[in-house]
């Protein structure tokens, strides 16, 4: 498809950058199995699109760049000065040698790299010193390089520097030819070989130079290499060998033993037609290495997004069990127990109560309606104990749900790095929480008092509402909310609850009818419901937020496999 390169360039050039835009503002934040990995190939292809292939597209017909690289000490600089025949590039003894990259150009050739639209990322400065510079590319130029090619030293692919390796793996990747230099010592380096099966994978054009061969061991060595390099498919690779040989009083190799590599490189640049081979070929490479790095950055944007909502759901999960929790508890009797409980005895008055409940229902209402009226104390301390018993349940059910959320979280990787970057500011539940839970419930109080004052307005105010009055009537409206609906185990005090929930209802029956008692009470538990999901949810945004600010674009994956389609689209359909 290397047709496709140089025909009709301007659809893929366009959805190329559409894809170094997307790819930039692109974010793999949790930390899930294969996220660095994943992170890394981002960078790479959003690199390798700014430093060469959007370059390179627009302008084939520019200068070929050839990036001089290697393992350290392996003569890179020495080799480039040598090309040249004087000191362009400062060599030594003292690692990391090339801390900054040096380019080597023809004088007319300097436009195209100095404007930075190859390798944007770095500074430039000019000049012929050779001192290094702490950061960016000095570019260099001198009639001695041939025209129409330019020669990078790099830094060291295995530095102790971790920049500078970063630094020479982007600029090999911005390289429309790799000129690898190895030593007879160290060519069988695994550093090195991950990387030049890097570059064959995608089809590179890469020259070899072994440097420092022993003349006596020079078949022997250069042998083995030639063999390897065909094993790993780089068999058409051109090789050179420099061996071991006094330098001259300028520190450069001999001429006759860089001759040949010179030869070829100058060789190179005057055909054009060869120049443009090498070019197209590593550039029609890297698009087709998109192939396999486009969706596999696809599905490790599908994994941060099924992640995410993994993590979401384990919030809204454990929060909404603790509603259910919460529920439960109105109907098994939990919440009329205890301080409840004595305080509706107080209210109704035990004991006579629940020797009339069966057969003087009616004489027992008359009663409850007297206490109403004489004795307003009671009523208000119930209103108290179910506020908080209420506010106990849902603090407790909170509780329960934070635990359950941080222990889930920290049996994913993703949800142990959030809970470890969060620090000591997740935790249980929120330290305002009764209060908030006292206010809605309190809240909810009003609201049943105002469904019963409504209730009451729908029909005709009748002896028995007016003697039990609106706030009495209400205290019966809250108690039959939390009547048992599943049954109440055996045993005196929920027995007694039983009753107490059924002596609500009857008397609340007894006064607007059964199917008004079933909407009333309906609609007072169906607010009350309301109102603790309410703190509840605001309960789990503790989590959520730390979700919420999580930058994940749900789109992304679709968006790289239709791309990865338009891109391929575009290259087919260039005329041939």
């Amino acid at each position: 498809m290397l047709e496709a390169v140089t025909t009709g360039p301007n659809r893929l050039l366009g959805a190329l950058e559409e894809l170094r835009a997307r790819a930039a503002a692109a974010r793999l934040p949790l930390e899930i199995t294969g996220a660095d990995t994943a992170r890394d190939q981002l960078k790479s292809m959003v690199g390798q699109l700014e430093d060469y292939v959007l370059p390179r597209l627009s302008r084939l017909e520019a200068p070929l760049l050839a990036v001089v690289g290697g393992p350290t000490g392996a003569g890179k600089s020495t080799l480039v000065n040598s090309i040249v025949g004087h000191q362009v590039s400062a060599p030594g003894v003292l690692r990391p040698t090339t801390r900054s990259p040096v380019l080597v150009c023809y004088p007319s050739d300097e436009e195209w790299f100095i404007d930075r639209r190859v390798l944007p990322g770095l500074l430039r400065t000019t000049g012929s010193s050779t001192e290094t510079m702490s950061q960016g590319l000095r570019l260099v130029h001198d009639p001695a390089i041939p025209k129409g090619l330019a020669l990078l030293d790099a830094p060291d692919i295995d530095s102790i520097v971790a920049e500078n390796r970063q630094l020479a793996a982007e600029l090999l990747a911005a390289a429309d030819l790799w000129i690898f230099v190895t030593t007879a010592a160290r060519y069988a380096d695994a550093v090195p070989w991950d990387l030049l099966i890097e570059a064959q994978e995608r089809s590179a054009a890469v020259a070899v130079v072994l440097d420092r061969v022993p003349t006596k061991a020079i078949y022997e060595i250069v042998t083995h290499l030639a063999a390897l390099l065909s094993d790993h498919g780089l068999g058409d690779s051109p090789l050179f060998v420099v061996p071991e040989s006094t330098m001259t009083s300028h520190g450069l190799l001999p001429p006759e033993v860089v001759d040949p590599l010179r030869n070829w490189l100058h060789s190179l640049a005057a055909d054009a037609a060869e120049r443009q081979r090498v070019i197209r070929r590593t550039l029609d490479g890297t698009l087709t290495s998109f192939d396999t790095r486009l969706p596999v950055l696809a599905d490790a944007a599908d994994a941060q997004i099924r992640t995410l909502g993994l993590l979401r759901g384990q919030v809204e999960s454990a929060y909404h069990a603790a509603l259910e929790q919460v529920e439960g508890a109105f109907t098994d009797g939990s919440l009329l127990r205890g301080e409840v409980l004595a305080r509706w005895q107080e209210f109704v008055g035990t004991g006579e109560l629940f020797r009339s409940l069966q057969n003087r229902i009616g004489r027992m209402r008359d009663r409850l309606g007297a206490a109403l009226r004489g004795r307003p104390q009671p009523g208000a301390n119930l209103e108290v104990a179910l506020e908080h018993g209420i506010e106990s349940l849902v603090s407790n059910a909170a509780d329960h749900a934070a635990e359950t959320t941080i222990d889930l979280w920290r049996a994913h990787p993703a949800g142990a790095k959030l809970l470890e970057d969060a620090g000591s500011e997740l935790g249980l539940s929120n330290p305002d929480l009764p209060d908030r839970t006292a206010a809605a419930v309190r809240a909810w109080q009003s609201y049943v008092l105002d469904l019963v004052r409504a209730q009451g307005a729908s029909k005709r105010a009748t002896a028995r509402f007016l003697s039990f009055g609106i706030n009495g009537v209400g205290l019966l409206a809250m108690v039959a909310v939390f009547a048992s609906t599943a049954g109440i185990p055996t045993g005196a005090e929920v027995g007694i609850a039983a009753g107490s929930t059924a002596l609500s209802q009857k008397l609340l029956e007894a006064i607007f009818g059964d199917q008004a008692v079933r909407s009333l009470a309906a609609n007072a538990k169906k607010n009350l419901v309301q109102r603790i999901d309410d703190l509840l949810a605001d309960e789990a945004r503790q989590f959520t937020n730390l979700l919420d600010g999580i930058r994940i674009d749900p789109t992304l994956p679709a968006w790289l496999r239709c791309q990865h389609a338009a891109i391929n689209e575009a290259r087919t359909e260039a005329p041939q």
